[in-house]
């Protein structure tokens, strides 16, 4: 039995499915690990998330747990079996663990909604905005900090640029249009960047006005990726202690709630490309 030291978020929502399949059926640990002809020890580190667990495996304690829905056991199925290194394996080592759980969560998911109040949305951004957001981490980055992050912040932008993009919208308040994080040169160039990806179609970008009535969420800052069926939804917020991925489903419906009220006091896409083309021309 391998033991991972850091397990990825993705294995360690695995092993939180496997916990709920379990709990939902009332079956007790010893139980199914008996089962499993595991450990109680090993059977508590599957659900972790830091034990590998064999498609053979998944599948008897799916079918111990009456589990019926066949496409949620396939696509744990998936994510248990699946063997191959994303870009974002580069960066390991390099950069934390949770840059690397970002990037493989946009990979796999079928959707992303997301809501930015302070800056500019991450996959939109450009090389230079990136490095000035990343200038003023605490404690200072040195460059060889600071490079690494602005690459890999660029190499993101590959889930809405591949040949079957991923389904992106994203609401963007003004202010983070506005800020200067560097000079206006950085400004201009930016905000052509989110010009750019919505004529070619990539994203659809939402803006919501300084003066919009109706707007009550200036801390509703946040990422929603649709999993490959519902329940593998997956939510991300920054917390004091850094990036939280949220799967309890009670916050999940919280979560596309914040975000179909965003929305609502959102322009529709076609007002705000001609918003920011008016900033556009204002730099």
């Amino acid at each position: 039995m391998t033991m991972r030291n850091q397990p990825a978020a993705r294995q360690v929502r695995l092993g939180s499915e496997l916990r709920r399949l379990r709990e939902a059926a009332g079956k007790p640990a010893k139980e199914v690990a008996g089962l499993l002809k595991v450990s109680s020890a090993h059977m508590s580190q599957m659900e972790a998330g830091s034990s590998a667990i064999s498609e053979e495996r998944l599948r008897r304690l799916a079918a111990h747990c009456l589990c019926t829905d066949e496409e949620l056991v396939e696509a744990l199925v998936t994510i248990a079996t699946e063997n191959t290194r994303g870009w974002w394996d580069d960066y390991r080592g390099v950069l934390p663990q949770v840059n690397l759980d970002v990037a493989e969560a946009e990979h796999h998911a079928r959707y992303l909604h997301e809501v930015s109040v302070g800056y500019v949305p991450g996959l939109l951004q450009t090389p230079d905005y990136a490095r000035a957001v990343f200038s003023y981490n605490r404690p200072e980055l040195s460059d060889s900090e600071l490079s690494p992050r602005v690459e890999y912040r660029m190499r993101r932008r590959a889930v809405i640029e591949r040949d079957v993009p991923l389904a992106y919208e994203t609401i963007v308040h003004e202010f983070a249009l506005r800020v200067r994080v560097a000079d206006r040169q950085t400004s201009l160039a930016q905000l052509r960047r989110i010009l750019d990806e919505i004529e070619q179609g990539h994203v659809t970008v939402r803006v919501i006005p300084i003066d919009q009535d109706g707007f009550g969420g200036a801390a509703a800052s946040m990422m929603y990726l649709g999993g490959p069926v519902p329940q593998l939804d997956t939510g991300l917020r920054d917390a004091p202690t850094g990036v939280l991925f949220i799967d309890a489903q009670a916050q999940l419906k919280q979560l596309r709630t914040l975000f179909r009220k965003v929305r609502e006091a959102s322009l529709e896409p076609t007002a705000s490309r001609d918003f920011i083309h008016r900033l556009a021309k204002e730099l």
